[in-house]
């Protein structure tokens, strides 16, 4: 399918310059005798039947909990990554989204052992040496099977979004005929590693050159990696990759960047794009990044509430996982480093902020329910209740519109009071919960007869504290919310 596919993009009248580009040409520059990678036992990504999902080959539910490490190629060497890629191993994450053409200035400042990408800044020559260690690819190599190894994806960005949209008045790296060539090579040598290719690089796409390169570019990697690996696309702070790429075939997920504002509200954008046609997944691959409480800016104080309302606003409004992000991490900052976004903390002090270790409540908590049969429903909620940073999120499993719901999952990001149309739920009893997202502890309240309308409030009225109401249907006899069946 996926030969066809580029088969016909070659072949359109708007790449047909591209048609030099293809693999006879690709393989005369020499540029696929770098490395053979060896084949991994992590299980191959793909879009669930219903298109709402990422699932295992097998079908089992895979939930994205990424982290913006944007850096993380460019900037660390082999002992400081692989102190942070265990960390977040072992905090539940499953994605790490960094960068192989970095944005700062990742084309001419050299990784930690002194090496850069290409010969020359030219994209059709990759700096390739042989050996273990020798190359700037050698460090990406080793990080993406580290990742590997401790059970991680990677997401991984061929390039940020400067090089193909230019900055300023210095043209862009890249072109179409470039980016296949690149797009190409890439996607062959991490064609067996488990990867996810997210394009853009926080851009929007402005003209048809760049659309052009962009295409370029996921055409190439579909011909490397023979169609292994899910593809989405990075955009702008505000923006959905839907904006651009909705209806194309290789755009597999789409990635909406909310934004930092402390006071954004990724509901909104997660709801448009789930009722857009063609349906595709959705997440929030860019919220606001979390602060060192002792470190918050006054302009953007961004604490764990917020990642915890982003996180539990979006999964609940139908998206198929969440990113975590902090300013530290995805700069790398360090000690001698320029710090961007009012940074004062090094990276490796803030691996274990709040928030990062809390987005692991949400995973477990997701998991221990059915999940390929989600959806989001807003219907549940009767009673008026406070939009805004206020918002009453809710989530089930069942069809549109239909009483057969095995459980429901409602969101509370502050003490309200909330009248819920529970017969959405057609069993007579139910089992009700209060979940913590602070620390993942499921609390019992007991079994109640299905009133059908039923009101609630969160257990505590302390300022910052949010909470989960699980209802279940008694006979399914699920575990506490939290742990996996």
């Amino acid at each position: 399918m996926q030969g066809s596919w580029l088969d016909q993009f070659y072949s359109d009248k708007c790449y047909a310059q591209l048609m030099p580009m293809k693999i006879n040409h690709i393989v005369r520059l020499g540029l696929f005798a770098a490395i053979a990678m060896t084949s991994t036992a992590a299980p191959r990504l793909k879009i669930s039947d219903n298109h709402r999902f990422l699932v295992d080959e097998d079908g089992r539910p895979f939930f994205y909990l990424g982290d913006t490490a944007w850096e993380l190629f460019h900037r660390l060497n082999r002992e400081e990554a692989d102190h942070y890629l265990e960390n977040r191993a072992k905090k539940g994450f499953t994605v790490i989204q960094a960068v192989a053409l970095a944005e700062l200035n990742g084309l001419n400042t050299p990784n930690a052992y002194g090496h850069r990408p290409f010969i020359d800044n030219d994209p059709t020559k990759p700096d390739v040496k042989d050996g273990p260690g020798n190359d700037y690819w050698d460090q990406v190599d080793y990080i993406v099977n580290q990742a590997e190894s401790l059970g991680l994806y990677t997401g991984f960005l061929p390039t940020w979004g400067d090089k193909w949209q230019g900055r300023g008045t210095a043209p862009a790296l890249f072109n179409p005929q470039n980016a296949a060539i690149y797009g190409e090579w890439i996607g062959r040598r991490y064609q067996d590693k488990p990867v996810i290719w997210i394009l853009g690089g926080d851009r929007t796409v402005d003209n048809d050159e760049q659309r052009a390169t962009l295409v370029a570019l996921a055409a190439g990697l579909r011909q490397g990696d023979g169609g292994t690996h899910l593809i989405t696309f990075h955009p702008r702070g505000g923006k959905s990759s839907s904006v651009w790429f909705q209806k194309t075939d290789w755009l597999d997920f789409n990635m909406i960047q909310s934004g930092h504002s402390p006071q954004s509200l990724n509901y909104i954008p997660i709801e448009r794009d789930y009722a857009l046609e063609p349906p595709k997944p959705t997440f929030d691959g860019e919220p606001a990044y979390e602060y060192p409480p002792d470190h918050l800016p006054a302009k953007r104080p961004v604490g764990a509430v917020q990642v915890r309302r982003n996180a539990y606003w979006a999964v609940f409004a139908g998206a198929h996982g969440h990113t975590y992000g902090t300013h530290p991490i995805w700069q790398m900052y360090d000690q001698g480093r320029k710090p961007l976004w009012d940074v004062v903390t090094p990276w490796h002090q803030a691996l274990d902020l709040p928030g990062a270790t809390q987005l692991i409540h949400l995973k477990r908590l997701m998991l221990s329910r059915p999940y390929l049969t989600r959806i989001p429903d807003q219907s549940v909620i009767i009673s008026a209740v406070p939009e805004g940073l206020g918002r009453i999120q809710v989530t089930r499993d069942g069809r549109v519109g239909q009483n057969d719901a095995s459980y429901l999952l409602v969101y509370f990001p502050q003490d309200h009071r909330g009248m819920l149309n529970t017969g959405r739920i057609g069993a007579p009893r139910l089992n009700v919960w209060w979940f913590n997202p602070r620390n993942g502890e499921a609390t019992r309240v007991g079994e109640r007869p299905n009133a059908k309308t039923m009101e609630f409030e969160p257990p505590t009225r302390t300022p910052g504290d949010d909470w989960v109401l699980v209802l279940d249907d008694v006979a399914k006899n699920f575990p506490p919310p939290g742990q996996e069946n």
